[in-house]
């Protein structure tokens, strides 16, 4: 709770200071107060500035993720994972920070990593085969201390085997071996990605729980990502994005260019959990946030028609998307987001007392 006065008294003063003062104070405070949850003078985007503020807006105005961290990613097949994994790899290495990547699964292409501006260096990719061999990786991992934040990021824990499995003809029969290295791994690994600010990215696949209660899934390593990750995103099955009829010859043709992805804060330390965002992943695009900023401007407003602030653009979504690159609103429009999502949660917060004790 005390915390919470501190967000609360900190959140009237935006408009007095700058983002990074209060950033800053929010973070020191945060410390004082017994609840340190990130560094959130670090701060990663995820590419989606919904998303973005679905994970820390409401510590932090823009949102993103805090530095010193676990992150999960979950999700089936094609879900867009690995997109997310790749663009915040790419914002990482964009403002200086450096990264190792782990590929259990080999299957990383680094043309399709450079639409997300993430220039990878085979010396820096590596294909682990177990649980273990990771967290050597991790170990021996010496990135330079130059004050940025350094990505370690894990494609995907569900591929990883275990020394049992891979040297025994029986394999792990009792099983539970590769939840037990994954809980050894974090364990050891946790503080030391706390004290040199990492971003620790990992995905995962999502499996059918046939368990009589509780959730009806379940995630692959046993119970230690879960509980130590300080973020867990949830990704679910994604919708087709598809063009308008087009006359192609003598048929009418659509295609499909993209997907829509709803994206669940399953689990989050640093704000409040159960927030949702979409994400839109156009094909040879990557992470199309104008497209989304634009639908949820629309989706929240009386707005008939795509537009920025007053200025009206277009019904399509695609010539919106256009005339925002081709008049650089890109900057007004996200600012436009924030100030509505900020909005918005405000009618949802209910002022109490604090608690008598």
């Amino acid at each position: 709770m005390k915390a919470k006065r501190i967000k609360n008294s900190l959140a009237s003063q935006v408009s007095k200071k700058s983002k990074k003062s209060v950033k800053s104070q929010i973070n020191k405070e945060k410390k004082e107060a017994g609840d340190y949850k990130g560094n959130f003078d670090l701060i990663t985007s995820t590419g989606s500035t919904d998303l973005d503020l679905a994970i820390t807006g409401e510590v932090t105005p823009e949102g993103g993720l805090p530095a010193g961290i676990l992150v999960e990613l979950f999700g089936p097949n094609s879900s867009g994972k690995t997109v997310l994994l790749l663009e915040m790899g790419g914002y990482l290495q964009r403002n200086g920070g450096d990264y190792f990547f782990n590929d259990p699964e080999g299957r990383l292409d680094k043309g399709f990593a450079k639409q997300f501006g993430f220039n990878l260096d085979k010396d820096k990719v590596k294909e682990p085969d177990t649980v273990t061999q990771v967290f050597k990786n991790f170990r021996s991992w010496k990135p330079v201390e130059n004050g940025k934040v350094h990505g370690f990021l894990i494609d995907s824990l569900a591929a990883l085997s275990t020394n049992m499995e891979m040297d025994n003809d029986d394999g792990d029969k009792m099983g539970g071996r590769r939840g037990k290295e994954y809980s050894e791994g974090f364990r050891k690994s946790c503080r030391e990605i706390k004290k040199n600010n990492y971003l620790m990215l990992a995905s995962n696949q999502i499996r059918d729980s046939f368990a009589p209660v509780g959730e009806k899934f379940s995630t692959t390593g046993g119970k230690a990502v879960g509980f130590y990750a300080s973020v867990r995103l949830r990704l679910f099955a994604p919708e087709k994005i598809r063009t308008k009829e087009k006359k192609i010859g003598k048929k009418m043709v659509k295609k499909t260019v993209g997907t829509k992805v709803k994206v669940e804060v399953y689990k989050n330390s640093c704000d409040v959990a159960y927030r949702t965002a979409h994400i839109y992943i156009m094909n040879g695009y990557g992470i199309d946030d104008i497209r989304a900023n634009l639908q949820y401007v629309k989706d929240y407003t009386n707005n008939t028609t795509y537009q920025v602030r007053d200025i009206k653009l277009d019904v399509s979504l695609d010539k919106a998307c256009q005339m925002v690159e081709q008049q650089n609103l890109e900057g007004k429009l996200k600012k436009e987001v924030i100030e509505l999502w900020h909005m918005i949660e405000d009618k949802f917060k209910i002022e109490r007392k604090p608690k008598k004790r």
